[in-house]
């Protein structure tokens, strides 16, 4: 059993029997080749999945667009793989100044030279002209068509306007999109806002009161996850060339590499996340306590939610999760604060969500929800009063929160599942 709980920079012991606890969970063994991150990407580069060579999709004289993700992904390490991308270009005979590199930006800011060179490298940076998303500026968008759940997909119009796309990114659970990487880097990547807002709001049941729909979740990339399949006809209108995608352990260290066909390659890359993170588990149980992991990854709240839905997949009906989430820095979103803080119930919460939907008031409403329907105890530095009216109930120490979980109980038994890593680790019944 785990002794502790990582909390920040610091732990909390699990004050609870043997006996109590149903399962512990952690990531997968999975045996990996023991080789650098560069040869993961040149072995995946040199093999690609249902696609020849780039340099054979590839000649003199095309514009390439190479789509990266910003610096709120650059655990991907995309500073390794772009050399090497490039690389395979030049050997194509495509011409340094017919190479645009565009951040994947979504909805983030712009970013500054310092993290550009993160991004691409100092020699990829110094060759190669690289630009930032912005999906608000209207001029730099074209409108390629609407999608079957009534989508408008705007994108960046500088990559529509290259001969060939390549698509690269990491991928990892992805709490709405089933997982990350493959055609989010069109959308939301290179989107318009009211592209990715349209998109966005898949994410909760048609009709004010039906709530978020529980199959827009981690690992489902199926039919049922209408937000996952409209994504997939925006990404199908481009038609990306071809695509680079990695997948990282927790140390941030490349441990595989897929590339070629933008579909295949992306599935082959999310079953390698499933392998190391998709845990199997008998039962679900009356408490769940989840940490993140730590730093920075319950830095806020914002951050948090990838925890919190982990938990959600193993907790009983109207059961118990403590989610441990120090939120040094607060909500980290300011969408995500309105949207517990100003209303006053979930309905009113939710009304307010539909008519300006973004990820942060998503999260927002996800805590709000998960806590109207479970008991949600968040061990944090926040204090109670800036959870506004949300039923959540903030404590200070994880001790605290176990003696509020056996008041609700009363007498009854409270197994639990302990969730070490919870941001990483997606428990799946079965």
């Amino acid at each position: 059993m785990a002794e502790n709980m990582n909390y920040g920079t610091t732990s909390f012991p699990v004050h609870l029997p043997p006996e109590q606890i149903a399962a512990e969970l952690e990531a997968n063994p999975v045996a990996l080749e023991d080789v650098s991150a560069a040869e993961h990407v040149r072995r995946a580069l040199e093999h690609p999945i249902g696609s020849p060579r780039l340099k054979e999709l590839v000649r003199a004289g095309d514009k390439v667009c190479i789509i990266v993700s910003d610096i709120t992904r650059a655990w991907q390490s995309s500073d390794v793989f772009m050399p090497l991308l490039v690389g395979e270009l030049e050997e194509a005979g495509v011409r340094d100044e017919d190479i645009l590199i565009l951040s994947a930006t979504g909805t983030h800011r712009r970013q500054t030279e310092e993290e550009h060179i993160k991004l691409v490298s100092e020699q990829v940076y110094r060759r190669i002209r690289v630009e930032d998303h912005q999906c608000t500026d209207q001029e730099n968008l074209s409108y390629v068509g609407t999608t079957s759940r009534g989508t408008p997909v705007w994108l960046d119009r500088r990559a529509l306007e290259c001969d060939k796309l390549i698509l690269t990114g990491g991928v990892v659970y992805h709490f709405l999109a089933g997982y990350g990487g493959g055609r989010k880097s069109i959308l939301p990547g290179i989107a318009g806002r009211e592209t990715i807002m349209k998109n966005h709001v898949l994410a909760l049941n048609p009709g004010l009161g039906s709530g978020s729909n529980p199959k827009v979740c981690s690992a489902n990339m199926n039919e049922t996850n209408p937000l996952h399949m409209d994504m997939m006809e925006a990404c199908a209108m481009v038609n990306p060339t071809f695509l680079l995608n990695v997948v990282a352990d927790d140390n941030q260290k490349i441990v595989g590499a897929f590339a070629g066909d933008w579909r295949e390659a992306h599935q082959a890359a999310c079953q390698l996340v499933d392998d190391m993170y998709g845990v199997r588990v008998k039962e679900r149980t009356p408490l769940v306590i989840a940490s993140t992991g730590g730093f920075p990854k319950d830095i806020n709240i914002y951050q948090a939610v990838k925890t919190l839905c982990n938990a959600l997949c193993v907790v009983e009906e109207k059961g118990t999760i403590i989610l441990l989430a120090r939120a040094e820095e607060g909500f980290g979103d300011p969408d995500c604060q309105r949207i517990i803080v100003d209303y006053p119930t979930l309905l009113d919460r939710e009304k307010a969500l539909r008519e300006n939907f973004s990820i942060g008031a998503y999260i927002g409403y996800k805590f709000a929800e998960t806590a109207e329907n479970y008991h949600l105890i968040l061990v944090t530095d926040l204090p109670q009063e800036q959870f506004g009216s949300a039923k959540l109930q903030a404590v200070k120490t994880l001790d605290e929160a176990l003696a509020l979980a056996w008041k609700e109980a009363g007498h009854k038994d409270l197994r639990a599942t302990l969730l070490p890593h919870g941001a990483n680790t997606l428990p799946k019944l079965g």
